[in-house]
């Protein structure tokens, strides 16, 4: 672990490859899991307010669970998070062609939201899912610490991450500036050089 603009950052994130390959892994991050993904506080009501600009590209099944559900749920240990359809899918996913997809990100590319309720640049999808395989931890005294979370679905991003030596991070440059800002993903850009650094140090001694 280390520090990166006052948050805990895992160095995996930094030093493990990681690029992901909907081609082979179909979406399955959207339909498999113990629960939906994290959602912010501020998400819930932008979900509510682009209702109609992307449940037309929802499932039949996955209308139902909003409209029976709500926006979002509580997780057993009591945190948001969004509804599923069963015991796994996300109640915003839908299929096509075999790959399942997010619908608020379908809407959002077609421009089809609400643009004076969400911003200008939209909603385009929970930060989670944007973020991930990051996961955001919130601390006791409100500071946060970025995770690298492995799960099995993924290993083809990780063989491809592997093939291309793309890094973590880098894939997630366009979430980790939404979330956190440019300053921080370029802290994170020094951090990995030093670590870089004190690589090539050992190998020379």
């Amino acid at each position: 672990m280390i520090e990166i603009e006052g948050k805990i950052v895992s160095s995996e994130l930094l030093t493990e490859r990681f690029l992901c390959d909907v081609g082979r892994c179909k979406g399955t991050c959207c339909v498999e899991g113990n629960a939906g993904a994290p959602l912010e506080e501020d998400e819930v009501g932008l979900l509510e307010a682009e209702w109609e600009a992307y449940r037309g590209f929802m499932t039949d099944e996955g209308v139902k669970a909003i409209e029976e559900q709500g926006f979002a749920v509580r997780d057993e240990d009591g945190d948001l998070v969004t509804p599923l359809v069963g015991d796994a899918e996300c109640a915003y996913s839908y299929n096509k062609d075999g790959v399942t997809l997010c619908a608020v990100e379908k809407a959002w590319a077609e421009g089809r939201q609400r643009v004076e309720l969400s911003g200008i640049a939209g909603f385009r999808k929970p930060i989670s899912c944007h973020l991930y395989p990051i996961r955001v931890v919130k601390f006791s005294d409100g500071s946060e610490g970025l995770n690298y979370h492995r799960w099995g679905v993924c290993e083809s991003a990780r063989e491809l991450g592997r093939e291309r030596g793309v890094p973590v991070f880098r894939m997630l440059r366009e979430a980790i500036e939404r979330r956190f800002g440019s300053e921080f993903y370029e802290a994170m850009e020094a951090a990995e050089g030093y670590l870089n650094g004190v690589a090539e140090q050992g190998i020379v001694r």
